[in-house]
């Protein structure tokens, strides 16, 4: 059974215990980074991050961008979202389908 972690502040996490997602709270990019390598280690197939702690750590969330798992999905955290989550969606989903369909644009080579 493929498991799902979050990874973020404590107030963010703490609202996703509820649905049965295991929670990594991470104070820092080190913490997250250390936590994020922990989770693929342990075969985690979903990791949320929080925006905010991604942006900080984005260069080991590339590592697995074109690997089948685990899925990193980019979430708002409880003080807002930076944008970049959709904004990695958006791009994904162009490149699978060669068009823009969250903002309805053509794709661009």
């Amino acid at each position: 059974m493929y498991k799902i972690g979050v990874i973020g502040d404590h107030d963010t996490v703490l609202s996703f215990k509820s649905t049965g997602i295991e929670t990594f709270p991470a104070v820092d990019e080190k913490e997250a980074a250390d936590r994020l390598m922990k989770l693929v280690r342990e075969n985690y197939a979903v990791i949320f991050i929080t925006e905010q702690l991604a942006e900080k750590v984005r260069e080991r969330i590339d590592l697995y961008r074109d690997k089948m798992l685990p899925i990193i999905t980019l979430i708002p955290s409880n003080r807002g979202t930076l944008g970049i989550g959709i904004s990695d969606v958006r791009k994904s989903v162009e490149k699978a389908i060669g068009v823009d369909i969250i903002f309805e644009r053509e794709g661009r080579e």
